[in-house]
């Protein structure tokens, strides 16, 4: 996950982070989150909103979002690959649905709940992808609030994602990639992007068949999309959705072209080429790095250009469930 050094007010108004100065008028629509908030303490607010470890002014980001009548919960995990937190995102209301109810932490369960009952009921779940991170909580969220549930796969669904399937105000777009029943989830202009695009950084992609030019390929479909903003995973949420799109591709684009020159330079271990390819990845971040080197070979050997002799990583998906949430985000987040 690659810093993307990105600008804190980037077509954002500053403001304080009190519930005074969330004026629900701005944006698109008349309506906003100053029901959701309600007599909640400043604590509060920063369980529900941020405080400290936001990229962006809270205050800012909720009053934009409002517009959309898009709310964020970012829940207490921080860590090397959760970055500042998972992402809980709700959106419309009468009912409301929530994309993503993220880890199961007491604390974050009651703000989604707070939430969603401000906002008229629980209409639907729906889920990015199936790392624990993003799911753990639907169990729980579901007991408390009883709604249909939206994924790509996965046991106990309602409604199973593909290609422009719709789920409340939500149209799915496959994203394949961070894994393979990867999906996007748009409503309006707002794209629910899970970890195929985060506001910080960039994202591992898994290796099996097809995986990266999968990924490029659900990047750029989200590139023909008219958009005004991208709510990732992980990450404030980016108001310059096509910039961040085409540097996520290039970004990738850059990695292959560092790989094949390592590759051309005689490297064949998986250290010779992530020293090469991977050079500005921090030592805690490098088994993560492996597995996206995984990918990269597999699109050259699927290309025909990989040579012989070339060390592949293994593929270990505990590298995500044995992840520690607990340990601080690094400044450089960069696979």
């Amino acid at each position: 996950m690659r810093s993307s050094s990105p600008d804190p007010d980037a077509g954002a108004d500053r403001g304080s982070a009190s519930g005074s100065d969330l004026d629900p008028s701005h944006g698109e629509r008349d309506r906003g989150p100053a029901e959701d908030i309600g007599a909640a303490s400043r604590s509060e607010f920063d369980l529900v909103f941020g405080g400290d470890g936001f990229a962006v002014d809270p205050a800012a980001e909720v009053q934009r979002l409002a517009g959309y009548d898009v709310l964020r919960v970012r829940a207490n995990n921080p860590g090397p690959l959760t970055l500042s937190g998972t992402n809980t995102w709700i959106v419309d209301r009468n009912p409301a649905y929530v994309i993503d109810p993220g880890p199961d932490l007491q604390d974050h369960l009651e703000a989604l709940v707070v939430a969603v009952d401000a906002r008229g009921g629980l209409g639907g779940i729906a889920l990015t992808h199936h790392h624990p991170d993003h799911t753990e909580a639907v169990g729980a969220l579901r007991e408390l609030r009883p709604a249909p549930l939206a994924a790509g796969s996965g046991k106990g669904l309602d409604v199973k994602l593909a290609d422009g399937v719709h789920f409340g105000p939500l149209t799915a777009v496959p994203t394949p990639g961070h894994t393979p029943e990867h999906f996007a989830l748009v409503t309006d202009r707002v794209c629910f992007t899970g970890d195929a695009v985060l506001g910080e950084g960039s994202v591992f992609v898994a290796p099996y068949p097809g995986a990266l030019n999968g990924y490029l390929n659900g990047l750029v479909r989200l590139c023909t999309l008219d958009l005004d903003v991208l709510c990732p995973g992980h990450g404030p949420a980016v108001w310059e959705p096509l910039a961040k799109l085409e540097d996520s591709v290039g970004h990738r684009y850059d990695r292959e072209h560092r790989l094949i020159m390592a590759l051309a330079e005689g490297r064949r271990t998986i250290e010779e080429l992530l020293d090469r390819a991977w050079s500005d990845v921090p030592l805690q971040l490098r088994p993560a790095a492996a597995i996206t080197l995984a990918a990269h070979l597999d699109k050259l050997d699927e290309e025909g250009t990989l040579p012989p002799g070339v060390e592949y990583p293994a593929w270990d998906p505990s590298i995500w469930e044995g992840a520690s949430w607990e340990e601080p985000p690094r400044e450089e987040r960069l696979l």
